[in-house]
C-alpha cells in the first residue's frame, strides 16, 4: 500500500514502527477518495522534541513557540488524477509530519489520556492537513476533528475532543 518513514529524534515513542505504519495505512483506505484512489504513496512522520519544532514552527510560520504537530505537504493544490502507470513505478509522495513528543506528552497530561492516543490524534491531524484539510474557520475545524475522531475509532483508539 504505501511506505512510512519514522523518524525518532526524541524520547522514546510509545508506539512502534509496525504500529505506525499500520495506522496510516488503515486512514489512508479509509481516506481514499482525498488521494484520488492512489495504491502506492509516501510519508514521513518524524518525532522530535520542543526545541526543534520551534525552530521549524519559527522557519516556516514565523511563530517562535513550540508547536505540538507540524505538517508539510507535498503539493499545495490538489494533483492531477494520477496514471495508474505512474503509480505503479513511483508512489504519490504525501509530505511529511513532525510531531513534538514534549509537548504530546504535555497535551496528553493535560487531557487525562495516554501519550499513545495524543501521538495517533497528532497523526491524524497531519494527516488531514497532507491531504489538503484545513481549518481556517469553526466549521472547518470542527469537520477536521470530527474527521480525526473517525480515524482514529478505526484503529481502536477514542478520545472526546468535540
Amino acid at each position: 500500500m504505501g511506505t512510512v518513514c519514522v523518524i525518532n529524534r526524541a524520547s522514546s515513542c510509545p508506539v512502534s514502527v509496525e504500529t505506525w505504519c499500520e495506522w496510516f495505512k488503515l486512514w489512508l483506505t479509509e481516506m481514499n477518495q482525498e488521494i484520488m484512489a492512489v495504491d502506492h504513496y509516501e510519508l514521513s512522520l518524524c518525532l522530535t522534541g520542543d526545541d526543534e519544532i520551534e525552530q521549524l514552527n519559527f522557519q516556516y510560520r514565523q511563530q517562535k513557540r513550540p508547536t505540538d504537530v507540524l505538517a508539510f505537504a507535498a503539493t499545495e493544490v490538489p494533483s492531477p488524477v494520477p496514471t495508474d502507470a505512474l503509480y505503479q513505478q513511483e508512489p504519490l509522495y504525501l509530505g511529511d509530519i513532525v510531531i513534538s513528543l514534549e509537548t504530546a506528552l504535555r497535551q496528553a497530561q493535560e487531557q487525562n489520556h495516554s501519550l499513545t492516543i495524543e501521538l495517533a490524534w497528532l497523526a491524524t491531524h497531519g494527516l488531514l492537513h497532507l491531504l489538503g484539510w484545513d481549518h481556517t474557520d469553526a466549521k472547518s475545524l470542527r469537520q477536521m476533528l470530527v474527521q480525526q475522531q473517525k480515524l482514529l475509532h478505526k484503529v481502536d483508539l477514542f478520545i472526546q475532543y468535540c
